[in-house]
């Protein structure tokens, strides 16, 4: 049990720890240009096998990030982090949103999409029970990485939206107030469990729209 609830926090830590000391870099790219720039950076790269790490591994130094969906997305390139966002996901229904978290991070029913000004809260490593947590989507173990104008990335209907993150808070499960924030700006919300691993607390970052 122990071993099932810990491994993927831990898995995901030691790929964090890697690519740190090699210096790895994650590009976001949104169109098959941007990905061929990228493909051609990492072949022109100085920094290629270089590295007991990089060579032990078979790493590349820089990896283009293009999101799983472009019709609605999250991506993270500090943490390397790339899914596909479920949307209108009721928070309230356990049944909903677990299935949900089973196919990738879920934007929370009610509240805005990018582009629309608005809160948008998205959610993502929830369960009933401790020991399933590992069971579900683990693209936001990292999330506590994150630090003031770290850059998030949400795809929506093809089009690319930019948010930098503002700060970080970590609350108790029935603080739900947060759902519900106001905002005069686009304000983002991404949450997680905490500490990865268990349901006892959770994790916000909270990231506003880059002006285009």
């Amino acid at each position: 049990m122990i071993v099932k609830t810990f491994w993927q926090p831990i898995k995901e830590e030691l790929i964090y720890f890697v690519n740190v000391k090699i210096q790895k870099k994650y590009v976001v790219g949104d169109s098959e240009e941007q990905l061929r720039q990228g493909l051609s950076l990492n072949k022109d790269s100085p920094y290629i096998g270089k590295g007991l790490l990089a060579k032990a591994f078979n790493i590349k130094p820089i990896e283009v990030l293009t999101p799983t969906d472009p019709n609605f997305s999250i991506v993270i390139p500090k943490i390397g982090a790339n899914a596909k966002v479920q949307p209108n996901i009721d928070a309230a229904d356990q049944n909903v949103y677990l299935d949900a978290l089973n196919k990738g991070v879920a934007h929370t029913l009610g509240t805005a999409f990018p582009g629309e000004g608005g809160h948008i809260f998205l959610f993502a490593h929830s369960t009933d029970y401790f020991w399933n947590v590992s069971s579900y989507n683990a693209i936001f173990y990292l999330l506590y990485k994150l630090e003031k104008n770290d850059e998030v990335n949400l795809f929506y209907k093809g089009q690319r939206y930019v948010y930098r993150v503002i700060g970080q808070e970590v609350v108790d499960p029935s603080q739900v107030q947060y759902l519900t924030r106001k905002t005069n700006r686009e304000f983002l919300t991404l949450q997680t469990c905490w500490p990865p691993g268990t349901t006892l607390k959770r994790l916000l970052i909270f990231a506003v729209r880059v002006a285009e």
